[in-house]
C-alpha cells in the first residue's frame, strides 16, 4: 500500500544535496562558510533519512490504513520542519564569498523554505485520507506519491548552483555534509530501536571529480 510512496522517497524525493566535489582548491573562506553551513546541516539530514526509513518500513501490503497515515503524516511533518532548518541554516551563514553569492544564497533559501511548505501540504493531505475504506485510502496515497514526484524534480536548480563550483567542493569536503545512516521512526520518537536503512538515507552524495 505505501510501496509507491516509499519508492517516490527512495527515487530521490527527499535528496537535499547532491555534492560534486572537484578539487581542494577552495580558498579558507570558501570553507569557513561551507563548515557553517554543514555543521547545521548534518542533524537536519539525519531526521530526514529516518523520517524516509520509517515510511519504509510500513510498506507490507497488510499494513493498517491508520498506521500507515500516522506513520506517513509524522514523516512528512519531520522532513517540512528539516527543510525549513535547512533554510535558515544557509540563511544564518549569509552568502558564500564568491561571485553572485547573494544571489545564490537567496534562490537555495528560497527552494528550502517551498520544499518544507510542500511537505506540510502533503502531511494534511495525508491525514484528510480516508483510512476506513483501504482502496480509497491506496488511491489517495498514490496520489501524494505522484506529488512527492514532482516536489524532486522540481525547482532544484538553485540548490544545484549552491553546491556547484568553489562552494560545492567545499561543502563535499565537511563532515556535516556527508550522507547520514537513517536510525529511527519519527512516528515512535525512538532514535535507537530501528534498524538502519541504507535506501531510505537521503543526501548529500560528494563523488570526486578530477
Amino acid at each position: 500500500m505505501n510501496k509507491k510512496l516509499a519508492a517516490a522517497l527512495s527515487g530521490g524525493a527527499v535528496l537535499v544535496l547532491t555534492l560534486s566535489g572537484c578539487s581542494d582548491d577552495s580558498d579558507d573562506k570558501v570553507n569557513d562558510w561551507a563548515k557553517k553551513v554543514c555543521d547545521q546541516v548534518q542533524p537536519q539530514l539525519q531526521k530526514i533519512a529516518n523520517a524516509n526509513a520509517s515510511i519504509q518500513q510500513q510498506t507490507a501490503d497488510n499494513s493498517k490504513p491508520a498506521d500507515v497515515q500516522e506513520t506517513d503524516s509524522a514523516a512528512f511533518h519531520q522532513i517540512s520542519q528539516a527543510y525549513k532548518a535547512l533554510g535558515s541554516a544557509v540563511e544564518s551563514a549569509g552568502p558564500p564569498p564568491v561571485d553572485d553569492g547573494e544571489t545564490t544564497q537567496k534562490e537555495a533559501v528560497k527552494e528550502l523554505n517551498a520544499s518544507s511548505t510542500a511537505y506540510a501540504k502533503l502531511q494534511k493531505k495525508v491525514d484528510a485520507l480516508e483510512t476506513k475504506d483501504q482502496a480509497k485510502f491506496a488511491d489517495g496515497l498514490k496520489g501524494i506519491a505522484d506529488e512527492l514526484n514532482k516536489i524532486s524534480t522540481n525547482g532544484d536548480q538553485a540548490l544545484n548552483k549552491l553546491q556547484s563550483g568553489e562552494v560545492g567542493s567545499a561543502m563535499a569536503k565537511q563532515e556535516g555534509c556527508q550522507k547520514p545512516t537513517a536510525s529511527a521512526s519519527p512516528s515512535t520518537g525512538s532514535s535507537d530501536d530501528s534498524e538502519p536503512s541504507k535506501e531510505a538515507s537521503p543526501s548529500v552524495s560528494p563523488s570526486k571529480k578530477s
